[in-house]
């Protein structure tokens, strides 16, 4: 049974006995009634919308605006019908109302769907109708402590029960998260003694047998290499975040990047987290690897590349530097003319959209160092 089925439940059970409350008061005072008859045609009332309310609010559909504010309308009416119903002297002795703590069923109602602050309107307009019987009656004078007292439990249930609510569902949402979490790293842990028993001990197997024969063998024992390293740090990665994060969730950028970590590329990284909205960690993580690929296609054999992340207070930098021969100088507008946009897209693309910066330091026979800079909060269209 999910938490919103309880807290309804919950109501329900509450309106119900406090309708039996109710209809006890009213037995024992309809005999000091200036209109006995109308007593008894609120308890009908009262028995009604009980009885359509429990059905109503047990469906999320029919949970919207307009049966709240039927169900608060319906409590305030019965409670304004005091008027009518009770005598002047009752109403100036400080007599409970005819619905008496039946309308409270409302202001849970309010504090179940939005929290603290509707609870607390609820609380608020039935409060006032407490007060304008007084008012109507022209008992103003016999306003008392009761009523005074009967106000300030309305508010208080309002208060206490949303900002329960509240907290019980942030705590149903994290102990979700938490199922998943659990579930994806116990998926990984499976899938990591399959790829170690197999994949891993096959690439390693080509990558030595491949150094022993050397030429192209050796070649192809170095890619093998460089994907076992790969496939190493994939599984020792932490599991990715579930998929249904909650608004403002944020991801941390380590694992995204260290996945790229081979043979021939080192990612060095804080110790403790850098967390970045999941949009922006997913645009980094892109850029790098654009960045990579560029160094395995045109660095040349051997080339190496270094990935450095900084976090700071107010942005992210990372910078990607390899040993390879260069970007010769106009390379990379001849790129962007000839419509081969890697770096213009795939890297400035997504840091400027990112609100950030990129700059690329170069020169012939000194490798590249493309350097991205992202503020912590994205700014313009890359904001998620």
């Amino acid at each position: 049974m999910g938490l919103d089925v309880a807290l309804w439940r919950a109501v329900a059970v509450y309106r119900a006995l406090a309708l039996v409350y109710a209809a006890t008061l009213i037995t024992m005072n309809s005999g000091g009634y200036a209109r006995p008859l109308g007593g008894w045609a609120v308890l009908a009332v009262m028995t009604a919308w009980t009885a359509w309310a429990t059905y109503a609010f047990a469906s999320p559909r029919r949970r919207g605006r307009p049966l709240l504010a039927a169900d608060l309308a319906v409590a305030s009416g019965c409670l304004l019908a005091t008027v009518c119903v009770e005598s002047t002297e009752g109403i100036a002795a400080g007599r409970p109302t005819l619905p008496g703590a039946w309308v409270a069923a409302a202001v849970l109602s309010w504090a179940v769907t939005g929290g603290t602050r509707l609870g607390l309107t609820a609380a608020a307009v039935l409060g006032a109708g407490d007060v304008l019987i007084h008012v109507l009656a022209g008992t103003v004078d016999g306003l008392g402590n009761r009523t005074f007292n009967g106000i300030v439990l309305l508010l208080m249930a309002g208060l206490v029960v949303g900002h329960v609510v509240k907290l019980a569902r942030e705590a149903e949402e994290r102990l979700a998260r938490a199922v998943e979490m659990e579930a994806a790293t116990r998926e990984r842990e499976r899938l990591a003694r399959r790829i170690h028993d197999s994949v891993l001990q096959v690439l390693a197997m080509v990558k030595r047998r491949g150094g022993e024969l050397g030429g192209e063998a050796a070649e192809l024992g170095r890619l093998a290499g460089e994907q076992e390293a790969a496939l190493r740090a994939l599984i020792g990665a932490s599991p990715p975040a579930p998929a249904a994060e909650p608004a403002g969730a944020q991801t941390d950028l380590r694992p995204l990047l260290t996945a790229h970590s081979g043979e021939a590329v080192t990612v060095s990284t804080p110790a403790t987290p850098v967390l970045l909205a999941a949009h922006a960690a997913r645009e980094i993580e892109a850029a790098v690897a654009a960045a990579l690929d560029n160094v395995r296609r045109h660095g040349g054999d051997g080339a190496r590349a270094w990935v450095l992340v900084e976090d700071g207070d107010e942005e992210i930098t990372v910078s990607v530097r390899d040993d390879g021969p260069g970007i010769p100088e106009g390379r990379l507008e001849r790129a962007a003319a000839e419509g081969r946009l890697g770096v213009a897209q795939s890297i400035r693309g997504r840091v400027r959209d990112l609100g950030g910066t990129v700059s690329i330091v170069t020169a012939p026979g000194e490798g590249t160092e493309i350097e991205m800079t992202v503020p912590r909060a994205p700014r313009g269209r890359g904001r998620p």
